[in-house]
Order: structure tokens, then C-alpha cells, then sequence
């Protein structure tokens, strides 16, 4: 029974009557008396009935009406703490090197940021002998014991990232190394989890067991064994981030929703290993292709299994095919370079290649030229340590000048797809100021990389000895495309002169544009197969040719029959006697007298204060002095006050 229970039955003390009240005393129980007030005695006798019922009533209670109480009051006591879990993670992340995946930048301002901690804390673990403080539910009396378990998980992961990020990958200590890190990481991610669970408030609670789970699902997912226990902790701290996304701020439920995008592959990739999902290639290169720290694992686990998978492939690659040439690859480093190259050609002359973006084509170009650089270096290599073996050079010299000329051919297509991005956006309107429009000079520098990149895949292809058919057909075409970018450079360099004013010089390299092309037409007809898109820009670019010399003409007459109309307007504006309009005087010549210098505000009279800049004054120079008295002054002897020599006896002698 509760004292406001026991309260209930109290008489009112000023109607109850007088009571005698038996008082405890140090001899045992005796009557008191002499009240003076029957009202304070009545007072007393209730008070009284109070405590003993009171404490006949504690004698009574059973245990669990004590400890509901206790637990009562401790919940009156004990505060819930609340943390951001997600946004305090991505700001320290993006502030301090994650924008950039530098991990070991990361990791040391954990290391910073839980010495600070300790320090605010005075939770320090010694100065001589380390004992390690141990964080429990008991020692969390502020909101920084939690951050300091948040921050001892966020230093583990960012150590084992570090690792993951190395040049050349983990090897395999450095791997035993990286898992142990990771486990470190999901045991005070497992820790924090079960405090915030204990001292936090609910969404911290909640926030908390998704960050837990995610690191799980990230150990699981590195070591490759358990992928449904991955994928159910992946899923669950999706199912957290996706809820904890409906509430709270707009910034808090856009991060939320950034996470379940960056969780989303690796849920993806461990439905794949499963056997649930039915993943091509394809789709987990662009999968791949996303950003942020979350990915990172994802992606490195990508990579090693596309080179696994590359090395398999490349081992039945015995050989590269060239027009009409075989030559053969012995090292391996060299055949999965290729087959990597191979791959991104295919994904970029695939069905699926026109509905990718110009952006992620030139990062595919990049892949590319990167791969095949990285085959000619290893060919090079083996170049060096070949040896006298004849046949084995000349292989590799084979080898090198078809990846050279396969490397030619990406950077023609290359440089045609910013051609076709820049022609794009030179057709735009002069006043959309969406995007920036192409000048016909940057066109002009484009081509004449596409003449330079032709020619030298020319030479290159026509310079060997022995040359098969499918050679010198491949070296007519280079040169039927060195005349068709010929042409289209003459177009825009007509097109440049054309907007600078200069009308006969635009005018004449139009019509030679138009021969240009008019000889490429021809040449490409009597091929045996000629390229129908190829004709089709031609006879387009014939035309435009004509149409521009048409108008530049005209433009060109227009502006010579204007001629002297712009002359006698000249020459009639001209004063013989060259004396000018008369203008009013400045302010400061005529400050006794009361007349505005401004003028009319209706008027556009300039205001006239005082000329500037001002006049040139006339100012006097400097006297010259010439100092010609100075050789008529005879100047007094001075050989009496300058110091004599001293001679000896011999010297007097010989005199």
C-alpha cells in the first residue's frame, strides 16, 4: 500500500473528534496529554494511524510490488540519451577524407576524436600501467560514452578499408589482418548497439541496430561464406533506414535514403551468390558504377571477382586476331588485360550502347585505352627479357603494333564521339543559356586531331614489309576518312571566317569544302564496300557547302552596295571649319554664378563637374647651374700639415 493510498481513510481532521493518542516514547508506549487544541490532536492521532499502516503494510508487500516501485523511480531518474547515428557517421566521414576514400586520414581523426573523448570524459586508462577501462551500462552518465563506442567501431572499419584499398589488394597476411578489424569493428558496433538499446531513446535504439547490422552483413560479405546471413543482416538494415527515411527532418530522411541506395547492390550481389537473383555482367559493372563510402566494399569485391573470372576466360585466350594476322600471347597479365578491353568494347558496340549517356561512354573509353596500355607494357617487358629468340620478337614487335593500332582505332572513335557532342550543341540556339554553345574553332581543333590520328594509324598499318590484302584495304579507308575530315574541317573554318565578317574568305572555303567532299563521294563509291551512313553525311555536307557559298555571296554583295552609302554618310557628317558644338562650362569655372551643372533630368546631357581626366598645366623647370668657376680658384698649399717621412742615418748619407 502506497502513502496516497493510505490517505484515503484519513478522518478530517477538523470534524473528528478528540482522541487520546498513545505516543512511542524511549520507555515504551504512554497517553499524551494536555493538548491544548483539539483540532492539533486530532491532527496527530491521524498521522499516527498513517504510519502504522504504513509500516504494517511494508511488512506485508511481496517483492514485486517493491521492485515495480524501484523501477518507477529509476525511470524518473534515468535519462535517455539521443544520437543522430547516421548523420554524426556521414558528416565526420565526408569532413575528415571518405569524400575523397582517403581511409587513413579517416581513421586518424578517430583516433583524435577518442583521445579528446577520454580526455573530456577523464576517462583515461592510466598513465603508467595501462588497465583498460571497461564500458558498461552502469559508467553511461553522458551522451560521450556512447560516441566513444560509436567511434572505436568507426576506427576499426576505416583501418580495415584502408587495407582494403592498397594498390596492389591485401595479401593474404594483410587480409588475416583486415578480417580481424572487421571483427573488431562488429564487436563495438554490437556493444553500441546493446547500450543505446539500454541508455538511448528509440530511434537512437533503432539507428544504432541498423549500423550494427550493417557491419555484420560487411564482415560476412568479405569472407565469403555466409551469404544468406549477409543478405538477411543487409536487409534488415535496409528495412531500419527505409522506416526511419518517413520522419524527422529533411535532411535526416535524405541520408536515410542515400543509405538504402549504397545498401541496395550488396543486397543485390548477395541475392546473385545466393542463387535468387539472375545478374548479368552488365548489370553489376553499372551496378558498380554508384558512389559512396558503403560501396566501397562492394566495388573491391566486384573487381576481384571480374579478375578472377578474366584470368579463367583469358586462360583459354591463346591467341590475338588482326586483320587476318594471329599472333600468340604467352603472359597472362597480357591476355587479361585484352579480354578486359574486349569486355568494354562490347558493352560499348553493344545493342544497350545507345541509350548510354556521352559522360559514361568516355569513362568506358578511358577504361579501355587504360587496359590496352597496360597489355603494351607488359609486351614491352617481354620484349626486354626475350633474348636473342628471333621468332619469340617478332611475335611481340606483331603483338605490340596490332594493340597500337587497335589503340589508334578507340581514339578515332573517341574523338568522333566529341565531334558528335560538340556538333550537338553548335546547332543549339545562341540564346538557350542551358548549356554552352560550340564555337566552330573548337570543331576545327577536333578535326584536326581526327587527320592526325588517321594518318598515324596509316603509317602504322603501312609499315611493314609484307602487307596482306586486308592491310591496304584498311589503309584506303584510313585515308578515304583522312579526306572526309579534311572536308569537314574546311566547312567550319569557312563557318569561323564566316562569323568574324571576312565574306571572301568564308566564300572560298566553302567551295572548296565542297570539292573536298565531292572527292571523298567519289573515292567511297568505288570502294567494294562503301559505308552508307558515311555517303549519306557527305552528299549532307555537299549541300551545306553550296547553300553557305550561296549566302556569302549574297552577304558579300549586300555589303559592297553599301559601300558608298556608308561613304556620303561619312563624308557628309564632316566640318570644314573643325570648330565643334559648343558645350557649357565646367562647374568649377563658374562657382559664383547660380546655374546647374547637371542639367535636365529629362535630357541625356552628361553632368559637367570638372573635365577629366585634367589638362596637362604648364609648370616651370629646374635652374641648371654649371660650375665653371671652379678652375679659376687657386687653393691654399697644405704640404706643411701632411705627415713627413722619417729616413735613418744610411738613407742621409746616400743622398
Amino acid at each position: 500500500m502506497r502513502v496516497r493510498d493510505a490517505f484515503k481513510v484519513l478522518p478530517d481532521p477538523f470534524t473528528a473528534t478528540a482522541a487520546p493518542v498513545t505516543c512511542i516514547g524511549p520507555k515504551g508506549p504512554k497517553q499524551a496529554t494536555n493538548l491544548e487544541n483539539p483540532r492539533l490532536e486530532t491532527l496527530a492521532a491521524s498521522t499516527a494511524l498513517v504510519v502504522r499502516r504504513i509500516m504494517s503494510k511494508r511488512i506485508e508487500a511481496t517483492p514485486m510490488e517493491v521492485d515495480d516501485d524501484k523501477s518507477i523511480a529509476v525511470e524518473q531518474i534515468t535519462p535517455k540519451f539521443s544520437i543522430s547515428v547516421l548523420q554524426l557517421v556521414k558528416s565526420a566521414q565526408m569532413q575528415h577524407g571518405l569524400r575523397h576514400r582517403d581511409y587513413t586520414r579517416y581513421r586518424r581523426y578517430c583516433t583524435a576524436r577518442l583521445r579528446r573523448l577520454y580526455k573530456s570524459l577523464k576517462f583515461t586508462h592510466g598513465r603508467g600501467k595501462y588497465t583498460r577501462k571497461t564500458i558498461t551500462e552502469s559508467t553511461i552518465t553522458d551522451v560521450r560514452f556512447l560516441h566513444i563506442v560509436l567511434y572505436m567501431a568507426e576506427r576499426a572499419w576505416s583501418y580495415a578499408m584502408e587495407k582494403k584499398q592498397l594498390p596492389d589488394g591485401p595479401n593474404s597476411r594483410q587480409r588475416i589482418h583486415l578480417l580481424g578489424r572487421l571483427r573488431k569493428a562488429v564487436k563495438w558496433a554490437t556493444l553500441f548497439a546493446q547500450l543505446c538499446a539500454a541508455k538511448g531513446d528509440s530511434r537512437t535504439s533503432l539507428e544504432a541496430e541498423a549500423y550494427a547490422s550493417y557491419m555484420k552483413g560487411s564482415l560476412l560479405f568479405e569472407q565469403d561464406q555466409n551469404w544468406q546471413s549477409a543478405l538477411m543482416n543487409f536487409k534488415n538494415a535496409r528495412a531500419v533506414y527505409e522506416e526511419l527515411g518517413k520522419y524527422g527532418n529533411i535532411e535526416n530522411q535524405v541520408l536515410c535514403r542515400e543509405r538504402v541506395e549504397e545498401l541496395e547492390p550488396s543486397i543485390r550481389y548477395c541475392l546473385h551468390k545466393v542463387g535468387e537473383s539472375n545478374l548479368q555482367t552488365s548489370e553489376l559493372l553499372d551496378i558498380g558504377e554508384m558512389e559512396g563510402p558503403a560501396l566501397d566494399l562492394f566495388k573491391s569485391k566486384l573487381e576481384a571477382v571480374m579478375a578472377e573470372a578474366r584470368s579463367q576466360q583469358a586462360a583459354s585466350m591463346t591467341e590475338f586476331c588482326w586483320l587476318g594476322h594471329r599472333f600468340p600471347i604467352n603472359n597472362a597479365k597480357t591476355r587479361v588485360s585484352i579480354l578486359k578491353a574486349q569486355e568494354l568494347e562490347k558493352d560499348l558496340h553493344g545493342s544497350a550502347s545507345d541509350s548510354l549517356p556521352s559522360e559514361k561512354k568516355l569513362a568506358m573509353f578511358d577504361k579501355i585505352f587504360s587496359a590496352y596500355h597496360d597489355a603494351r607494357s607488359c609486351i614491352r617487358n617481354d620484349l626486354a627479357t626475350a633474348g636473342n629468340a628471333e621468332n619469340v620478337k617478332d611475335d611481340l614487335n606483331g603483338l605490340d603494333k596490332a594493340i597500337s593500332a587497335v589503340l589508334g582505332q578507340r581514339t578515332i572513335e573517341r574523338n568522333q564521339l566529341l565531334v558528335a557532342i560538340a556538333k550537338s550543341k553548335f546547332t543549339k540556339h545562341r540564346d538557350d543559356k542551358a548549356d554552352k554553345v560550340t564555337k566552330p574553332e573548337e570543331l576545327v581543333r577536333l578535326y584536326d586531331l581526327l587527320i592526325q590520328n588517321t594518318s598515324d594509324l596509316s603509317d602504322l598499318v603501312s609499315s611493314g614489309k609484307n602487307r596482306n590484302p586486308e592491310e591496304v584495304a584498311f589503309v584506303e579507308e584510313c585515308v578515304i576518312k583522312g579526306s572526309v575530315y579534311r572536308a569537314e574541317r574546311c566547312f567550319y573554318l569557312a563557318k569561323s571566317y564566316s562569323a568574324a565578317g571576312k565574306r571572301a574568305e568564308a566564300y572560298l572555303l566553302f567551295c572548296h569544302a565542297r570539292s573536298l567532299a565531292d572527292t571523298a563521294l567519289d573515292k567511297l563509291q568505288m570502294t567494294d564496300k562503301p559505308d552508307q551512313t558515311l555517303i549519306r553525311d557527305l552528299k549532307t555536307l555537299s549541300e551545306n557547302c553550296r547553300s553557305n557559298s550561296c549566302i556569302e555571296h549574297a552577304a558579300g554583295v549586300m555589303e559592297e552596295e553599301k559601300i558608298p552609302e556608308k561613304l556620303s554618310k561619312g563624308v557628309s557628317t564632316i566640318s570644314l571649319t573643325g570648330q565643334e558644338k559648343k558645350v557649357g562650362k565646367f562647374l568649377l569655372e563658374m562657382l559664383d554664378v547660380y546655374e546647374s551643372a547637371v542639367g535636365d533630368p529629362s535630357s541625356k546631357l552628361v553632368a559637367r563637374i570638372t573635365p577629366f581626366p585634367p589638362p596637362f598645366q604648364a609648370v616651370p623647370c629646374n635652374p641648371i647651374v654649371l660650375d665653371i668657376a671652379y678652375s679659376s680658384i687657386e687653393f691654399p698649399s697644405l704640404e706643411n700639415r701632411m705627415k713627413k717621412d722619417k729616413k735613418g742615418i744610411f738613407s742621409r748619407l746616400w743622398r
